[in-house]
């Protein structure tokens, strides 16, 4: 069986068998689901529209990203290389249709599609349209026939911000058909030294560290955010939590401790669920004064807890907190920590955050907080609003963590520009 794996005869049989059967449930899905539904009707008549908007006299760079998390990555990237190579078009390919219908008018892509099915027909197809001349993988998008043509072809190309870890196929005793997958890449850019360690027990050497872009990315949205004054006055130079990206049990924690402390700290709560339902339940668990963003009216800093109900302004929401904390780790994982860390403040979760390299270094280092219970989460939130030595101490190591990790964006462009 060892022989088979090897050879990957039997492994490329059972991946193009979960192709198709993946595609059948996404038909069967697109009756019931609108996520499904959008991603097979995105789909219809792809290869046409691809040929009719790219011309076989331009070259491209091609960026595929699985959705919306990945596009961070590679927007750093992508603006840099548009602005160092003006003469190629952008190409912009999205997995799923969270990210594609979100940034479908990207302004910084010519082009934005979404990804054919990965078979040996789409794969050649697509390839012969687009012809790319450098194409970009980002994290961790490993499909086979796109990858295994892609190799057939002169153009380079790359794996960006990937991370890593033991338990994944690539170092199992079965994992060579998946390992080989590795070779197709130039070259494998990698977040951290782990990354490069574990891979050189594989014999994988096409590998450089160069960072996460995601930290040239927050760091660009922070220097670029506009003021937001209803937020403003709000903190009005109040110890002030800002609570990102919450689901209902962060939500109960909050609440909780919002109703309990006397400590004159004030909260900003963002939530991922912005139904109106949603927000009235929310607004009845808090029983200090409560104000919506859409009805703050002219005195804003007279309430202790602003809710806002909207979505695209979190990220420039957190310059005005001391505090960040990140929903999701009761529930699947935290959300996008880094959006808060990069303004220099202490970053509390939920248990979830392992599969998150950022968050399991921060830490470490000591500028992020885990916590599993509501007595957990008040006594952290007690001790940085009211000790200043420990609120300093986490501020500054989440200061330096960022400040280290700049750079990605550069260390990948520069080695572009030598090869």
């Amino acid at each position: 069986m060892e022989r088979f794996f090897k050879r990957g005869y039997l492994m490329t049989v059972l991946y193009n068998l979960g192709i198709r059967i993946f595609y059948l449930l996404i038909i069967i899905g697109s009756f019931f689901n609108t996520k499904t539904r959008n991603w097979l009707h995105g789909r219809k008549g792809l290869m046409k529209m691809l040929a009719g908007a790219l011309s076989e006299k331009e070259p491209v760079i091609w960026f595929h990203v699985s959705s919306l998390g990945e596009f961070e990555q590679a927007r750093p990237l992508m603006e840099a290389m548009k602005m160092n190579m003006p003469d190629h078009k952008i190409l912009l390919t999205f997995f799923s249709p969270s990210g594609y219908m979100v940034r479908k008018n990207y302004e910084g892509a010519d082009f934005v599609f979404y990804l054919p099915l990965d078979t040996k027909r789409n794969a050649k197809k697509f390839l012969e349209i687009v012809n790319p001349e450098i194409t970009f993988f980002i994290k961790y998008d490993y499909w086979y026939h796109f990858l295994h043509q892609l190799k057939k072809r002169k153009g380079r190309v790359y794996l960006i911000s990937a991370i890593f870890r033991p338990q994944q196929l690539f170092f199992k005793s079965f994992g060579a058909w998946y390992r080989n997958l590795l070779q197709y890449f130039d070259l494998i850019f990698v977040q951290d030294t782990r990354s490069v360690e574990l891979l050189a027990t594989i014999s994988v050497t096409n590998v450089k560290l160069s960072g996460d872009t995601r930290f040239d990315r927050v760091e660009q949205i922070a220097s670029e955010s506009k003021r937001i004054e209803i937020a403003e006055r709000f903190a009005s130079g109040k110890f002030t939590y800002v609570c990102g990206s919450t689901w209902e049990k962060d939500e109960n924690i909050i609440a909780k401790y919002i109703n309990q402390t006397s400590l004159g700290s004030k909260f900003i709560i963002a939530p991922h669920e912005i139904s109106e339902t949603h927000i009235e339940t929310l607004v009845r668990k808090i029983e200090k004064k409560t104000i919506r963003f859409s009805k703050a009216g002219k005195k804003p800093e007279e309430a202790d807890v602003l809710l806002i109900d909207n979505i695209g302004m979190l990220a420039a929401i957190y310059k005005y907190g001391k505090v960040a904390y990140i929903g999701g780790g009761f529930g699947a994982g935290i959300h996008n920590i880094l959006e808060a860390a990069v303004y220099g403040m202490p970053v509390i979760f939920g248990p979830n955050y392992k599969r998150f390299n950022e968050a399991v270094e921060l830490i470490k280092e000591g500028g992020a907080f885990s916590v599993t219970s509501f007595s957990e989460c008040k006594q952290v939130f007690d001790e940085l609003s009211s000790k200043k030595s420990e609120y300093q101490g986490a501020s500054e190591a989440t200061r330096s963590f960022v400040n280290r990790n700049l750079g990605a964006t550069a260390a990948i462009l520069k080695y572009l520009k030598k090869s």
